[in-house]
């Protein structure tokens, strides 16, 4: 680990104005930041610790949505009794995550922010775009299991390792960003980025902007959900595959449906594909196989990770059928 000033901010202007120069990140949990300082993979000159600030609430808004602090615990979060009743699926999914202890450190903004797990990353042995830009992706020609069918470039195919993100990206959620400049709201679908030719380039906050909340819109079916992950062990375990889903019936016929996946893209996957074969259509086993196979339509596996589409695929079929059943 590399020597490194640290400083503690008090308000949001404080840690914003500290946050302007290169090498500075901000540090709540440090659940994953730690580690990878400890790699030499991430080697700030200065930490700044912004668990003074003021965003630890959960707040039901008019509309009927919620607004959840950065600083949220995920423990927190996850047994939240309003949570549980109307964002199940996000309950379930950040409880499939981690560990209990690590639950009660990790935040929400920390959660969005983490960093792949792709041994190629963690492993200054081999080349990886995402810590040197042009220096190779050894997982294509690797060892690469665990690594991402969807969303893929030829630079990068590292796999997104959250939970709550899978969720999050399933109920539309929006991320409320606070710079020098003023505050943006970034809907979650264009918060992560696609590698691409800049698998370095994870996502859209700007090197002075800080997360300050988490907004959910308010959506009446999101209790009648789930999240269903699929890994190698029953706990502590990142996902092979992984699919949260919502749906709203009406004369039974799904009226609306939220479908995302987790273990197979390189950023938090909403599958709009499958979600326009369930809009309308009868609950049934044919119908959810048939928007499982839209939904991995455009996968593309590796030598070791063929696997994963027919995985997904069911994965898929299970959660709906956990969720809305079968005519």
């Amino acid at each position: 680990m590399e020597p490194f000033k640290f400083t503690r901010a008090n308000d949001q202007h404080s840690a914003i104005s500290s946050m302007g120069g290169n090498g500075v990140k901000v540090i709540a949990g440090g659940t994953n930041l730690i580690d990878l300082m400890k790699l030499d993979i991430e080697k700030p000159s200065q930490l700044v610790d912004i668990n003074n600030l003021k965003l630890q609430t959960i707040e039901t808004l008019p509309n009927g949505g919620m607004r959840i602090g950065a600083l949220v615990k995920n423990s927190d979060l996850a047994y939240h009794p309003d949570v549980i009743t109307k964002y199940l699926v996000l309950s379930e999914a950040l409880l499939s995550g981690a560990s209990p202890q690590l639950r009660n450190m990790a935040t929400v903004g920390g959660n969005l922010l983490q960093r792949t797990r792709c041994p190629y990353f963690y492993n200054e042995g081999f080349p990886c775009n995402k810590k040197n830009p042009g220096s190779g992706c050894s997982a294509i020609d690797g060892y690469n299991r665990n690594n991402a069918i969807l969303g893929t470039s030829a630079q990068c195919i590292a796999t997104h390792p959250s939970d709550m993100c899978v969720a999050m990206a399933a109920l539309g959620a929006v991320i409320h960003v606070q710079g020098i400049k003023g505050t943006r709201a970034i809907p979650f679908n264009e918060f992560h980025l696609l590698p691409g030719n800049t698998p370095h380039r994870e996502n859209t906050l700007r090197q002075d902007e800080l997360i300050i909340a988490v907004e959910l819109p308010p959506i009446s079916y999101a209790g009648r959900s789930h999240y269903l992950k699929v890994r190698d062990r029953s706990s502590y375990e990142f996902a092979l595959a992984s699919a949260a889903v919502a749906l709203n019936f009406d004369n039974g016929r799904i009226k609306e449906a939220r479908v995302a996946f987790g273990g197979i893209g390189t950023k938090p996957w909403r599958a709009i594909l499958a979600e326009k074969v369930l809009t309308g259509a009868i609950a049934s086993e044919q119908t959810y196989r048939t928007a499982a196979e839209a939904a991995l339509s455009e996968a593309k596996s590796y030598k070791h990770n063929a696997f994963k589409i027919e995985l997904a695929k069911r994965t898929l079929v299970r959660a709906l059928t956990t969720v809305g059943g079968m005519s």
